[in-house]
């Protein structure tokens, strides 16, 4: 049986939805939670200071993560003129991931025991 794609994820058919599926693609990518979570909380950061935040991504990683998230849409890229200046913020569309990232952070703290989870992640 093969699944039946739907355009509206507002539907209240269980079918496949690209859309829920594309954010999890999206959310799902290592590193790029914590991306979106450091430029929810911190705001705008230059890439050594988010470098820092994200300390076990290596910066090749963060670059290509970064430019994933920017093409989506997420993250902005700032650049000054006169300055080697660059920043990287969060877009509305960005900036609109905070409900859910406070969500997923809640649930976390309800349902996750934090030993088990450093205990996989190490």
């Amino acid at each position: 049986m093969t699944e039946k794609a739907v355009t509206d994820c507002q539907t209240k058919q269980f079918q496949l939805c690209p859309k829920f599926q594309k954010t999890f693609t999206i959310l799902g990518k290592k590193w790029n939670g914590l991306i979106v979570d450091v430029l929810l909380e911190e705001g705008t950061q230059r890439f050594k200071d988010l470098a820092q935040k994200v300390p076990k991504c290596s910066d090749r990683v963060l670059v290509e993560r970064l430019k994933e998230l920017e093409l989506e849409g997420i993250v902005e890229r700032r650049t000054y003129a006169d300055s080697a200046l660059i920043e990287y913020a969060l877009t509305e569309q960005g900036q609109d991931l905070k409900q859910v990232m406070d969500s997923v952070h809640g649930w976390a703290d309800t349902w996750l025991d934090a030993e088990e989870c450093v205990k996989e992640l190490a």
